[in-house]
C-alpha cells in the first residue's frame, strides 16, 4: 500500500498496472508521442459496408481480453453498448474490457454478461446499478474512472489501447462519413468519439441513417472509419436529457445561486471577454440567469460557454452574450438544433475540451466554472464520485478538468442531503483537489479558499455571507449531527484516476 499527497491510501498495482500516487495538479509532465495506428489502404472499390455487426466484429479481428469502446452522446438512451456486447456474447467472446466515454443506468443490461466474464473490466466512469453492485462487492469487475479530459489523455497517449471502437454515427454514407446532427437519432456534437476514431486500432461506424455519398458535414472522416454497419436503432436521444434543464424554483437552490453569483461579481471576471461553464443541473442554471442578466444590464459581450451545452446556453449565444459555444456534448435536443444551424455553436473534441497533455486545452481559457458535489471537505476537496454512503454511483465528467483550468471554480451544492452534512473533515472519494477549488457555495453561506485571498477580502467588502469552511461545517452539524464513518473492506474495486494519470484516489468494497 502506499499513500498519496492527500493521505489516501491506494494498493500499489490495480488490474496488473502499477499505481502512481497523485501529487498536486501541475507537476507530472507528459513523455513520449500521442498513440497511433497502423497505416492501411483501401483500394478503389473496396466497399466498407458490411452486413451486419457480427460480420464487421470479425473484420476487425476482436478476440478475448481485448478492449473496446462506444461513446456516450446519447447518455441514458444509448443502444449501441448493449447491443455490441450482446453480439461479442454470441459469438463467444470473453474478458472484453470496455473503454467507453461512460457508462449509465441503461447499460445495466450488463450486469449478467460481467457475471459470465463475458467483460472482466471497465476502463471508464460509470453511473447507475454497475457501479452500486460492484461497491457492494456483489459484482466482480475493476473499474477505473477518468475525467473527460483524463480519458482523451490516456487514449492519446496509448495507455488505454482501444483495439475496436463503436461510433454511434447517426448520419452515415456507406464510405464512413459521419456527423451526429441529423437522422432519428441526432444526439449533436461528437466530441467523445473523435478521440477513438483517431487512436483506436479499427472504427467501426453504426448507424441507423444512412444517407447518400458524401454525407455533410462530416464530424468524422471516411479516412479514420474502416467498417460501416447498420442497426435498426442507435437509442432514444429524448433521454439524452438524465437532469433538470430547468432553472430552479427551490428556495435553496435560489439562495444558493443568489451567492455564487455574489463570488461571481467579486472576481473581477464578469466582464467583456468572460467565459463561463456551468452544468445543466437547476441550480447552476439558476446561476447563469442570474448572470445573463447582469451581462445584459452592464451590455457585457462574453467570449464563450463551454462543456455540456444546453438551450438555456443557446439562447445566451443567439442574445449575443456570447461570441461562441465549444460544445463537447448535448445536454437537451434545443442544443442539437442549434449545432445544425448556428455557425458559432462549435464542435469540439474531448482532447480540445480538456486534455492536459496536448498545446492548449479550451479549459484552461475558462474565467469561471460552476459545479457540483456530492460531499466536501474542511481542505475543499471535492467528491463528485460516490455518494456518502460509499456506493460509486458516478461518473468524473469534466469536474476534475474544469476546475484545473479554470481561473475560478465554484462549487454549488445544498448543506445537507438526506439529513446528511456536505461538509465533511473528509470526503469520502477525492475527485478533486482542493488545491484548484476556489469557493464552496451554499444556502448557509460562501467558504472562500485561502488561496484566493482578494476575493474573500472582496466579499467582506460587500457584506457577503462569508464564512470559514470550518464554521459552515460547525453551524450544518449542529442541524444533521456529526454524520458516522462508513465501514469499507480492504477490496479495492475502483480507482479515480487524475487527469494527469496519477491516482487520486481508491474506491473500496462498502461493508453491510
Amino acid at each position: 500500500m502506499a499513500r498519496n499527497s492527500l493521505g489516501r491510501e491506494l494498493p500499489a498495482s490495480f488490474q496488473g498496472r502499477p499505481v502512481v500516487p497523485y501529487r498536486d495538479p501541475w507537476s507530472v509532465r507528459p513523455e513520449g508521442l500521442r498513440a497511433t495506428r497502423a497505416l492501411k489502404r483501401v483500394d478503389p472499390g473496396q466497399p466498407k459496408l458490411v452486413q451486419n455487426l457480427q460480420e464487421a466484429i470479425e473484420r476487425c479481428g476482436l478476440r478475448d481480453g481485448m478492449t473496446i469502446a462506444t461513446h456516450h452522446h446519447l447518455r441514458n438512451g444509448d443502444a449501441l453498448l448493449n447491443h455490441v456486447v450482446r453480439m461479442i456474447d454470441h459469438m463467444g467472446l470473453k474478458d472484453v474490457k470496455i473503454a467507453s466515454s461512460s457508462v449509465h443506468p441503461v447499460h445495466a443490461e450488463l450486469v449478467p454478461l460481467i457475471r459470465e466474464g463475458v467483460v472482466t473490466g471497465l476502463e471508464c466512469g460509470v453511473n447507475g446499478l454497475i457501479g452500486e453492485l460492484c461497491s457492494k462487492g456483489e459484482l466482480r469487475c475493476p473499474i477505473t474512472v477518468r475525467s473527460h479530459g483524463g480519458r482523451a489523455r490516456a487514449v492519446s497517449s496509448g495507455q488505454v489501447p482501444i483495439d475496436v471502437a463503436f461510433l454511434a454515427a447517426p448520419a452515415c454514407d456507406e464510405y464512413g462519413n459521419l456527423n451526429g446532427a441529423h437522422g432519428p437519432s441526432a444526439f449533436g456534437s461528437m466530441g467523445y468519439a473523435f478521440t477513438d476514431a483517431l487512436h483506436a486500432r479499427h472504427v467501426i461506424a453504426v448507424t441507423d441513417h444512412l444517407v447518400p455519398y458524401p454525407a455533410a458535414p462530416a464530424s468524422i472522416s471516411q479516412a479514420d472509419v474502416d467498417w460501416v454497419v447498420r442497426m435498426e436503432r442507435l437509442g432514444d436521444p429524448g433521454k439524452i436529457v438524465s437532469t433538470t434543464t430547468r432553472v430552479t424554483t427551490d428556495p435553496v437552490g435560489l439562495q444558493i445561486a443568489r451567492y455564487a453569483t455574489q463570488v461571481i461579481e467579486a472576481s473581477g471576471y464578469l466582464k467583456d471577454g468572460f467565459s463561463f461553464q456551468t452544468g445543466s443541473g437547476g441550480t447552476s442554471l439558476a446561476v447563469a440567469e442570474n448572470v445573463r442578466n447582469l451581462m445584459r444590464a452592464q451590455r457585457i459581450k462574453g467570449s464563450f460557454g463551454c462543456g455540456g451545452i444546453t438551450g438555456y446556453f443557446v439562447d445566451m449565444l443567439e442574445e449575443g452574450l456570447f461570441q461562441a459555444l465549444f460544445d463537447v456534448q448535448c445536454f437537451d435536443l434545443k442544443a442539437v438544433e442549434s449545432i445544425r444551424r448556428n455557425r458559432n455553436h462549435l464542435e469540439m473534441s474531448a482532447d480540445t475540451y480538456a486534455n492536459p497533455f496536448n498545446a492548449g486545452a479550451v479549459v484552461n481559457r475558462l474565467d469561471v466554472v460552476i459545479l457540483g458535489a456530492t460531499e466536501v471537505d474542511v481542505d475543499f476537496n471535492v467528491n463528485a464520485n460516490t455518494e456518502s454512503n460509499g456506493l460509486l454511483l458516478h461518473n468524473t465528467g469534466g469536474h476534475a478538468d474544469t476546475a484545473a483550468g479554470a481561473k475560478l471554480a465554484i462549487i454549488v451544492a445544498p448543506s445537507m442531503r438526506g439529513r446528511l452534512p456536505i461538509v465533511r473533515d473528509a470526503v469520502t472519494t477525492v475527485t478533486t483537489p482542493g488545491a484548484t477549488v476556489g469557493a464552496v457555495v451554499t444556502e448557509r453561506g460562501i467558504a472562500v479558499n485561502d488561496r484566493h485571498p482578494e476575493l474573500k477580502a472582496e466579499l467582506l467588502r460587500r457584506r457577503a455571507p462569508v464564512k470559514d469552511i470550518r464554521q459552515l461545517q460547525r453551524e450544518i452539524e449542529a442541524v444533521t449531527g456529526a454524520p458516522r464513518p462508513l465501514e469499507f473492506g480492504d477490496e479495492v474495486v475502483a480507482l479515480i484516476e487524475y487527469r494527469d494519470g496519477t491516482i487520486i484516489d481508491a474506491v473500496r468494497r462498502v461493508k453491510g
